[in-house]
């Protein structure tokens, strides 16, 4: 039985982009993430026809909706080393062109880490970075979601203000959308606990980048503390977390038209698939609707 959210999952492309929507149906889920291309190359031959028609088909037959894609985690829009950054552009330019290929409106990216060059010279540069992908996919109807981090290293975007501050420097900001990543965002320090909390987290995003411009959750528990900065995805309610951030979210009616995708760990425990297991967690969680939503 479907929940009336739009549930998903990070899905393996191991065969073809259109292998991660058939898995994605095999576990009832409502919507998917994907990788469009190998993660770990920089590099990836052109999508042929056949492959892009698979993977709409997939979608058709399936009643999967609202696709999400996640870029390369080699990418480094902010480095302040010119070969790297120039590499990241073209590498993201890639990433855009195979989404609007495949019909994927949603690119989540990391914004970058700044390498030692501080915060707000690394934010310029990941602006930068980003007028010339735009400049150069012109017309092309993808938003890049900017992912919220946990601020390992000196990783950006761990503040929402971050978000804000690159929002504000590009040339084309109604191009840019946000995913936030819960688990991230605990480690960063965002308290999402009690109803107060979470509404008070909620707020400071909201002033921040504004709720519109919110297209992708990523629902995962943090096997670290809160305010640890340690990015490592734990199970639903199984990490530092437990349920109640995510009783609040999925029952957030602001959030009923956003795919919420789990990038949680995978495998099998005691017969059962890890991301059925979540799935099943998170529908226990949603109170009945009450009113229909519509796609986006």
């Amino acid at each position: 039985m479907r929940s009336s959210r739009l549930f998903g999952s990070h899905m393996s492309i191991a065969g073809g982009c259109d292998r991660a929507v058939w898995a994605a149906h095999a576990v009832h889920f409502v919507t998917v993430q994907l990788f469009t291309k190998n993660n770990n190359q920089w590099k990836a031959p052109l999508l042929s026809t056949e492959q892009v028609t698979a993977f709409r088909t997939a979608l058709e037959q399936t009643g999967i909706v609202d696709p999400v894609a996640h870029t390369s985690y080699l990418i480094n829009l902010g480095s302040p080393d010119d070969v790297l950054w120039q590499k990241s552009i073209e590498a993201m330019i890639v990433e855009v062109e195979r989404c609007r290929s495949l019909g994927i409106h949603d690119l989540v990216v990391h914004p970058g880490a700044h390498m030692g060059q501080g915060e707000e010279a690394g934010l310029a540069r990941v602006a930068r970075g980003l007028d010339e992908v735009h400049r150069r996919t012109k017309g092309r109807d993808v938003f890049i979601d900017l992912e919220t981090t946990a601020g390992q290293g000196t990783s950006l975007g761990y503040r929402f203000e971050h978000l804000r501050d690159i929002l504000h420097l590009v040339a084309h900001p109604e191009r840019l959308g946000v995913c936030v990543d819960t688990c991230h965002i605990f480690a960063a320090g965002y308290p999402l606990a009690t109803r107060a909390q979470y509404d008070d987290t909620i707020d400071q995003l909201d002033r921040s980048v504004g709720l519109e411009r919110l297209r992708v959750w990523h629902l995962n528990d943090s096997c670290r503390d809160f305010g640890s900065r340690v990015d490592r995805h734990a199970a639903i309610g199984a990490g530092c977390m437990g349920l109640k951030p995510f009783r609040h979210l999925v029952n957030d009616p602001r959030f009923l038209d956003l795919p919420l995708i789990l990038e949680t760990p995978k495998g099998i425990e005691e017969g059962r698939d890890l991301d059925a297991r979540n799935l099943s967690v998170l529908r226990r969680l949603v109170r009945p609707a009450r009113a229909s939503r519509k796609h986006r």
